[in-house]
């Protein structure tokens, strides 16, 4: 029997592409392109919006306080994405090289908050910072048992502890996004490693070139596709992520997408925070559209 050609048989191909990408349409593409137009209009009374043309609202949204705010909204994604790498590259590397009994089950731990709600997660690292919480309750032990050794020696102790505010800070927010993002970067490293070809490795290690050298100069470069995989999957969404800084974050902590948010419901300026949310998805574009560009040229170099 002939193996058939998905790209001479259209009539198979739409029958298979029809339902999701009429999903798509029906249930993205328009429901965007109202909030797309809505941001060259204006507010007439309470609720009626006028669709006249204008570019206001995009001039309103380069004023240097909310260019601060995307600045630092790229910024703190930037951070969160470095430090998920710096984290999740060991991660991924131990799952790569443990034994086919226990991988089963650390990928389980990795995927294990996915099935929690991430208000749920979020609440939970916030009992955990707490002025009362389980870090506060560490250090503090470490404090008073530090007190307690100088006591002993003869010195006097410490003063008497008190608890670090760890809540309602830009550290806060740093911590909530990396506790929320980090999955996502481990997994495609993963991915990228696993499908590495560990006779490489073990070549280098032969040849003399050391463990540090071997990892920087076989491992990584191999693994590069899943780095920038997992990058863009993680900086994009923290660059959006609105629940954990308005939870975790205090008045100086807030991101673009918190903005966004009160341009909707509290300042009801609809058309402002259709424009601010354009900006971000079309500075998320280019991200994309960088990513590929770089991917061609990498391609046409080979």
């Amino acid at each position: 029997m002939a193996e058939q050609d998905w790209k001479s048989d259209k009539k198979a191909f739409w029958v298979v592409s029809a339902p999701p990408l009429a999903w798509t349409l029906l249930f993205f593409i328009v429901p965007m392109s109202f909030v797309w137009l809505y941001s060259f209009g204006s507010n007439v009374g309470l609720t009626d919006i006028e669709i006249s043309g204008t570019l206001d609202n995009y001039k309103r949204a380069t004023d240097w306080l909310y260019l601060e705010i995307f600045l630092k909204s790229f910024g703190v994604a930037a951070l969160v994405t470095a430090i998920c790498l710096v984290v999740g590259f060991p991660v991924a590397m131990a799952l790569t090289f443990v034994s086919e009994k226990w991988r089963p089950w650390l990928l389980l731990g990795i995927m294990l908050p996915f099935w929690t709600n991430l208000l749920i997660r979020t609440y939970a690292l916030m009992i955990m910072l707490g002025t009362q919480g389980y870090a506060n309750r560490t250090l503090g032990w470490f404090w008073e048992s530090a007190s307690w050794v100088k006591t002993l020696v003869g010195l006097q102790p410490l003063p008497t502890w008190e608890p670090v505010q760890l809540l309602y800070n830009n550290f806060a927010v740093v911590i909530g996004l990396v506790y929320v993002h980090l999955p996502f970067m481990v997994l495609p490293l993963y991915s990228a490693l696993d499908r590495l070809d560990k006779s490489l490795i073990e070549a280098s290690l032969d040849l003399g070139a050391g463990h540090l050298r071997t990892l920087l100069k076989v491992v990584v470069p191999l693994a590069m596709p899943g780095v920038i995989a997992g990058v863009m999957i993680t900086l994009i969404p923290a660059l959006g992520a609105y629940l954990t800084p308005d939870l975790m974050g205090g008045t100086e902590s807030q991101m673009i997408a918190n903005v966004i948010e009160r341009q909707f419901k509290r300042a009801n300026d609809w058309p402002f925070g259709a424009a601010l949310s354009f900006l971000l998805i079309y500075a998320m574009f280019i991200l994309i559209a960088l990513q590929g560009l770089r991917k061609k040229n990498a391609g046409e170099t080979r």
